[in-house]
């Protein structure tokens, strides 16, 4: 009788060490995805969301191939292996929509004809790979996941400034697409005369800023801002590194979303104004980023 009480024990132990474990792990697969401040679930699902990419998000004043995956455009320049720009659409609905599993793979981009730079070539270089459309931003679907996992999205990035100030920015436009529906946005490198390569394979330049575009034309009211920042690990608020729309197109030569606005003249107003007032900070999250972030 006594086996039989510690048998049975012993079963109910094990089943409940294992229901403990299984809740736990969901638990933490729920949190593996933080944004906005807001935890999703992890899940395995792919769930199709109307982000399709276009001729249409091709800057003016490109002069590199443009690749058009299925979620997002880029323009790859061969020189520098690595986009010189990426535009896409980021919406409040692909946001609530639950996280599927982070990619974590880079892959060699198949669309470019030059083909782009290599995983190794970012090797023991002492640069992070830096995404310019954020996995976070494409976490609704294992296509578009993946998608940003390809090479040719990737530039050399500061482990500091990666998951530093650029991660805190990468954040908040998120939040700010949660608030404002639906935003527009468009990121890449800038060079300065001072030349630094990395790669095996390839010579890919290390660029001495970044830059981002964020568009807001489908509320009332119509609103944009723009960020240059140095690459290097920063104390400083986002807001110090804010500029006019209008500011990034002259340090880069490009004009952003220009057919967006159909020749209206709205497009002066959101690309040479800008307002930080419209475009809130969470301070915890820069506390974070300076107490925490910039040290990994």
């Amino acid at each position: 009788m006594a086996v039989k009480v510690f048998s049975a024990f012993g079963v109910l132990a094990l089943m409940f060490i294992m229901l403990f474990r299984y809740l736990n792990s969901n638990e933490i697969g729920s949190k593996q995805y933080q944004d906005n401040g807001r935890y999703y679930e992890e899940q395995a699902g792919d769930r199709d969301i109307d982000l399709a990419s276009s001729s249409d998000m091709v800057p003016e004043g490109n002069q590199s191939e443009v690749i058009e995956h299925q979620y997002y455009t880029l323009g790859y320049n061969e020189k520098h292996e690595q986009p010189d720009w990426v535009t896409y659409r980021l919406t409040k609905e692909s946001l609530q929509v639950p996280n599927v599993k982070r990619s974590d793979r880079f892959n060699v981009d198949p669309e470019v004809s030059s083909n782009s730079a290599k995983h190794s070539d970012y090797t023991r270089s002492g640069y992070s790979r830096g995404h310019m459309v954020p996995a976070g931003d494409m976490a609704f679907n294992k296509t578009a996941m993946k998608e940003t996992f390809f090479m040719s999205n990737m530039t050399p990035q500061i482990t500091g400034f990666n998951g530093g100030i650029w991660r805190e920015l990468e954040e908040t436009v998120r939040d700010w697409a949660y608030e404002n529906d639906e935003l527009y946005v468009a990121s890449g490198p800038i060079f300065s005369d001072v030349t630094e390569y990395i790669g095996k394979s390839s010579k890919v330049r290390v660029p001495s800023a970044f830059y981002k575009v964020i568009v807001d034309i489908s509320g009332r009211e119509k609103k944009g801002i723009g960020f240059i920042m140095p690459h290097e690990v920063s104390r400083h608020s986002i807001y110090d590194y804010a500029v006019s729309i209008d500011e990034v197109e002259r340090e880069t030569g490009f004009d952003f979303f220009d057919d967006l606005y159909n020749g209206s003249s709205v497009e002066s107003k959101v690309e040479s104004e800008y307002e930080t007032s419209e475009w809130p900070i969470s301070q915890k999250r820069f506390k974070n980023r300076v107490n925490n972030w910039n040290n990994n």
